[in-house]
C-alpha cells in the first residue's frame, strides 16, 4: 500500500500543477484586450549527464554558452553547468579537446535515453517496453478520455500492482492480472481491525453444547479456504462482533441475548443481524427483527442478511422483486434505529444481480463474503475474508471479519455511523 499511496500523491501532485498552470493561463486570457496581440515564445533547456565518483548516473542543469555556426566536424555546440562547476568525479578538458573527442570519426558521444513514448487512437503510453515495443515493465497509460492507469506491464496487458483512475469509475488500486483487476492484495497485521460474527453454530451442534470463553478471545487462524499474506503471528484481538437476531419472520436465535450482554459487558462494539428469506414479507421480517433485536446507542448498523440461491430469486419473481423487498426492509428498519442498515451479500451476488439495483449500490455499504486473497472492488465496511477462522474461547470455526480501514477510521465509524 505505501508504493500506492506514493504514486497517487506524486499522481496527485502532477494533476494540480497542470490545473494550475491551466487556470493561470485562462486568467491571462481573460485579461487580453480584444484587440490585443499574441507572443509565443520558444524555450528550451538542457540537462547535463555524468557519472560521479560512484559511477551512479546523475544530472544537472546546463546552459549553452556557443552555439554551433558552422557544418565541418571541428564545430559543435558548447554547454556549460547552470551552476558553472565542475561536478565530482569529472575531469574537466579543455573546450578544444572535448569538441575533438565529441566529433572524433565523425561519431557523436551520448548517452542513450531510456524514454518510450508510444500514441495511438485512445491515448498514449510512457515507460518501458520490451523488443517489439509492447508496454512491458513499469509504464503510464493516459488515455484522451482521462482514464489513467501507472503500474506494471507484461507483453502489453497490466499485469501486477498498479493502480487506475477514470472518468465515473471508483479509483482502483491494487493487482492486475491479464489486463483485468483483481482487487488490493491485503497484508493481514495487529495494525488491522478484526471483528467476528456469532449465531448458534459457534455454541454447538447437535447435543454438544459449547459456552463461549468471552476472557479468552483472540484470533488465532484465519482459515485454509483462502491463500492470505499475513505479517507475523495471526494473535489478533476482536474489536467488534455482529450476533445473528432473527431470520425470516418468526425464526429466533437462543442464544442472542446471552451473547449480546456479554460482549457488551466485555467491552466490544456490538451490531446485530437478519437473516432474510424469499418466502415471507419484508415487512414481516423487518417488524419481528425490530421486535427481537436489542438496539442501544453505540451499537453498529443493523445488517441485512441477503443470500437466497438463483433458484429461490427466479421463484419469487426475479431480482425486480426481491430488491423492492430489500429496500422495504431496509427503510423500515432505518425509520426504526437512525442508522442506515448494512447490506451483507456474497461476490456472486455483487457480480450478477448488484448492478440491477444502483441505488443500493450507492447509498447503502456493503459487508461482503469473499474467500480470496484480494480485497473486493466495491463500497464496503467490512469484508468477511473466511468462514473457517479460530478464535480462542470459540469452539469450532467461526466468520472472521476486517474492516476497511485503520484506527482512524474506524474510531470515525463509530463516532459517526453508529446509532445515536
Amino acid at each position: 500500500m505505501d508504493a500506492g499511496y506514493n504514486s497517487i500523491c506524486a499522481y496527485t501532485q502532477h494533476e494540480l500543477e497542470l490545473r494550475d498552470s491551466a487556470k493561470k493561463l485562462i486568467d491571462s486570457l481573460k485579461h487580453v484586450q480584444k484587440k490585443g496581440h499574441f507572443k509565443l515564445k520558444r524555450s528550451i533547456s538542457y540537462q547535463a549527464y555524468y557519472r560521479d565518483e560512484n559511477g551512479k548516473w546523475k544530472s544537472q542543469a546546463c546552459k549553452l554558452i556557443k552555439a554551433m555556426n558552422g557544418e565541418t566536424a571541428q564545430e559543435s555546440h558548447t554547454f556549460q553547468l547552470s551552476s558553472e562547476t565542475t561536478p565530482e568525479g569529472v575531469k574537466a578538458i579543455s573546450p578544444q579537446l572535448a569538441a575533438s573527442l565529441a566529433t572524433a570519426h565523425g561519431a557523436t558521444l551520448r548517452r542513450s535515453i531510456d524514454y518510450t513514448l508510444l500514441p495511438d487512437s485512445l491515448g498514449y503510453y510512457r515507460g518501458t517496453t520490451d523488443s517489439i515495443y509492447q508496454p512491458n515493465g513499469h509504464g503510464c497509460w493516459q488515455g484522451y478520455d482521462g482514464t489513467y492507469y501507472e503500474g506494471y506491464w507484461k507483453n502489453g496487458k497490466r499485469e501486477g500492482f498498479g493502480f487506475s483512475i477514470a472518468p465515473k469509475k471508483p479509483l482502483r488500486i491494487g493487482e492486475w492480472k491479464n489486463d483485468r483487476y483483481k482487487g488490493e492484495r491485503l497484508v493481514y497485521t495487529s495494525d488491522r481491525i478484526y471483528g467476528i460474527d456469532l449465531s448458534k453454530y459457534q455454541h454447538g451442534k447437535g447435543r454438544k453444547k459449547y459456552a463461549i470463553n468471552w476472557n479468552r478471545l483472540r484470533i488465532t487462524h484465519l482459515g485454509r479456504l483462502s491463500k492470505k499474506t499475513v505479517s507475523g503471528t495471526v494473535n489478533f484481538p476482536i474489536r467488534f462482533i455482529y450476533i445473528k437476531s432473527t431470520e425470516g419472520k418468526s425464526l429466533l436465535n437462543p442464544y442472542y441475548r446471552k451473547d449480546y450482554r456479554d460482549a457488551k459487558a466485555h467491552g466490544y462494539k456490538v451490531g446485530s443481524y437478519h437473516f432474510f428469506t424469499t418466502i415471507t414479507p419484508a415487512a414481516e421480517q423487518a417488524r419481528h427483527f425490530l421486535k427481537h433485536s436489542i438496539i442501544r446507542k453505540g451499537d453498529f448498523p443493523a445488517v441485512l442478511d441477503v443470500e437466497p440461491l438463483p433458484s429461490q430469486i427466479k421463484k419469487m419473481g426475479g431480482a425486480g422483486v426481491l430488491f423492492a423487498r430489500i429496500r422495504t426492509w431496509l427503510r423500515i428498519v432505518e425509520r426504526a434505529t437512525g442508522v442506515k442498515p448494512i447490506l451483507y451479500i456474497s461476490q456472486t451476488f455483487v457480480n450478477r444481480y448488484l448492478p440491477k439495483a444502483p441505488d443500493l449500490k450507492h447509498n447503502y455499504q456493503v459487508w461482503i463474503a469473499r474467500y480470496g486473497e484480494y480485497k473486493p472492488d466495491i463500497r464496503l465496511v467490512y469484508w468477511q475474508l473466511c468462514p473457517d477462522g479460530r478464535v480462542a474461547g470459540i469452539h469450532g470455526e467461526v466468520d472472521i471479519n476486517v474492516f476497511n480501514g485503520y484506527d482512524d477510521a474506524f474510531q470515525s465509524f463509530v463516532k459517526s455511523k453508529t446509532v445515536k
